[in-house]
């Protein structure tokens, strides 16, 4: 794979499995060059017999599909050229779609209430006078903005305090009644009104967030996750709130009192227990480093919620809840690089449904027909089935990508020094070699590198080199304590782990140059490479890529800045520094290339700004990239176009730096 395929780099959504069970229906974008967007339509799937798969929609960017409970619609979210996402319903056997919102801000998520007739969805809602909701009033136009609070903006988003998420419900209109027509002006100048989406009504209001929306099976109440609590600002504590449809009394918290939780998501099972997921978060309520979410069950409406699973064997942080038996749900287990379709019951017990090495992206099921995304070493998203022999895949959308060149990684698991086992995974270029290495590091870092084909490994391989990735302690899918091990001790066992496992990769590999390695990582991993090279000089060049280096700076810059720093390098200031990259760069002799976005908040751009002065006043050949209009996901999800000219500069960089048979100056 090369910089200019990312064409061929498609994602598949959740699907949408029609009631009947003969068919799914899917989200496929990928990024298009032309467009400088994400683009896609939808897919519908044929699950029984031999049709083959066919494009369903023909709309700029149509996603998150899902049937009406009867089967007879189809809703989804579809999205204009630099317009925000808005609910759309169509005959589900095929016809032109009927809009029902129309809101400035967009629609981020909805379901179907379970008659039918109307559907759920979030939407922020813009203070009057501010994103545009004044003619001739644009962004610099805006009067001063005044916050009493730390939390007032968020990645990828800006200010949220004057947008704040609510849920709303709306009509569905009927798609087979006849259009309205945009009425012409009579003689008088008098004029009938233009045709309008149905009039929906607001549900939740407040200074707060809501999200994560969930009817109950009778459709008489709605449940949802907020943060509603008075010392929401200075703890990560949220609850699962039940609210009656017909708005006759305020939502009410039904877990709040039940523990020190995060809440993550919500879902009723199909005799009306709900389900939820949930991090325990101390009694600081900010303890979120490496904690894992459990799924947990209120059997009926006002009991104390019932926790199923151990967050230290299993973690569903990354999961989504699905109806499936009378008394079960699915949930995605993140594991070893995986994510395990996993059914839990209403008493505890787990069965899991996958095996270790595939992703499942997202799952949906009627009846007993279950059907997955999915992704592993051969794509980066299909849809299957599940069945008694297994996963039975019925699309191949990276055919494509495949055909331009996708090399399968391979899993390896290093011992440590101290004895730890560090599990990860290499991608050698084809030919004889010897390759020059690339060590790569993962973000988060509670986060994980997976088997699945990933574009970066991809592009670097077909460059001509090998591509070393691992999962050392502080990444997630390991169990909570090999991600807590790096609190308030950052850049400790974790440089060791991915050291230990570069040197491992290169003695167990044939065709890998050890002594010629590059090294590079994006934000925890931006961290961990401005950390290693100032303790190891080992290294041809680095990439330094929208880091964490300055732990003091992060506190009122990030959108995390209030508590990320605080949990995983602490408060004391000779503690803080004792972990901190901007504290060491006058140690630094590596070449670095320093990347980063212009309107990242969860990063911000004085990390990278101080870092790359710093380099420069202390002689340190270095460079500093700047991305106009893009955040913190540049690399997964920025414009088309930056993430080209993005593996360019990376691939520049090496072949000046550390150059290989494919990639040289």
């Amino acid at each position: 794979m090369k910089a200019a395929d990312l064409e061929l780099l498609t994602a598949v959504s959740a699907p949408t499995v029609h009631p009947g069970g003969g068919r799914a229906v899917v989200s496929v974008t990928h990024p298009s060059l032309a467009a400088d967007a994400t683009v896609g339509q939808l897919w519908t799937i044929p699950l029984v017999g031999h049709a083959a798969p066919r494009r369903l929609t023909r709309g700029f960017r149509d996603t998150a599909p899902r049937f009406s409970p009867d089967g007879r619609l189809l809703a989804f979210l579809r999205s204009a050229p630099a317009a925000a996402p808005q609910v759309f319903v169509a005959d589900a056997a095929g016809g032109e779609p009927v809009q029902v919102t129309d809101r400035r801000l967009g629609v981020s998520e909805f379901v179907w209430a379970p008659d039918g007739r109307s559907i759920a969805f979030v939407s922020r809602v813009p203070e009057q006078g501010r994103y545009g909701t004044v003619e001739g009033i644009d962004a610099a136009s805006e009067r001063p903005r005044r916050f009493d609070i730390l939390n007032y903006r968020a990645n990828g988003l800006g200010y949220i305090t004057d947008r704040r998420a609510h849920i709303f419900l709306v009509p569905v209109p009927d798609v087979w009644a006849e259009p309205a027509v945009m009425p012409i002006a009579e003689a008088d100048g008098s004029s009938a009104p233009a045709p309008s989406v149905p009039e929906a009504a607001q549900l939740t209001d407040g200074p707060w967030d809501d999200g994560s929306i969930a009817f109950s099976p009778d459709g008489s109440t709605l449940a949802f996750v907020s943060a509603r609590h008075a010392s929401r600002d200075d703890d990560l504590r949220s609850s699962v709130f039940l609210v009656p449809v017909d708005g006759s009394r305020d939502p009410v918290d039904a877990t709040g009192a039940h523990g020190d939780l995060s809440v993550a998501g919500v879902s009723y099972g199909l005799n009306g227990a709900l389900y939820f997921l949930a991090q325990e978060v101390g009694e600081s309520g900010r303890d979120f480093v490496a904690r894992n979410a459990a799924l947990s069950v209120i059997d009926v409406p006002g009991a104390a919620p019932r926790r199923l699973t151990d967050p230290e064997t299993q973690d569903f942080t990354e999961s989504d809840i699905v109806a499936y038996r009378d008394d079960s749900v699915l949930v995605r287990d993140r594991r070893r690089g995986a994510l395990v379709l996993t059914e839990v019951t209403a008493a505890g017990e787990s069965t899991r449904l996958t095996n270790d090495t595939t992703v499942v992206g997202g799952v949906a099921a009627a009846g007993e027909v279950v059907v997955l995304s999915i992704a592993d070493a051969s794509t980066a998203g299909d849809v299957a089935v599940l069945g008694p022999d297994g996963v039975r895949r019925l699309t191949d959308f990276s055919a494509p990508l495949r055909a331009a060149g996708v090399i399968a990684p391979r899993e390896i698991t290093v011992t440590a020094r101290d004895g730890y086992p560090v599990h990860g995974w290499v991608v050698v270029p084809e030919g004889e070699g010897p390759h020059p290495v690339l060590l790569n590091i993962h973000g988060g870092p509670y986060a994980a590198y997976t088997g699945a084909l990933f574009d970066e490994a991809q592009v670097y391989a077909a460059a001509g080199y090998a591509v070393v990735m691992s999962n050392p302690r502080g990444a997630a899918g390991y169990g909570q304590q090999h991600g807590r091990v790096i609190r308030q001790r950052m850049g400790t066992v974790d440089m060791a782990d991915v050291l230990d496992f570069l040197d491992g990769v290169v003695e167990q590999t044939l065709g890998l140059d050890g002594e010629r390695v590059g090294i590079m990582g994006g934000s925890y991993g931006g961290y961990l490479t401005a950390w290693t090279i100032a303790h190891d000089h080992r290294f041809a060049a680095a990439i330094v890529e929208r880091g964490f280096l300055d732990p003091e700076a992060f506190v009122g810059t990030s959108d995390i800045g209030s508590f990320f720093g605080d949990e995983y390098t602490g408060t004391d200031p000779e503690l803080v520094r004792s972990q901190s990259p901007q504290a060491v760069v006058e140690q630094v002799r590596t070449p670095t290339l320093v990347m980063h976005s212009a309107d990242d908040l969860r990063c911000p751009l004085p990390q990278a700004e101080r870092y790359y002065a710093a380099l420069k006043r202390n002689g340190a050949e270095a460079e500093l990239v700047v991305f106009p209009g893009e955040d913190h996901e540049l690399s997964r999800s920025g414009r088309p176009r930056h993430r080209r000219d993005r593996f360019d500069i990376i691939l520049d960089w090496w072949a000046e730096r550390l150059p290989s048979a494919h990639n040289h100056s």
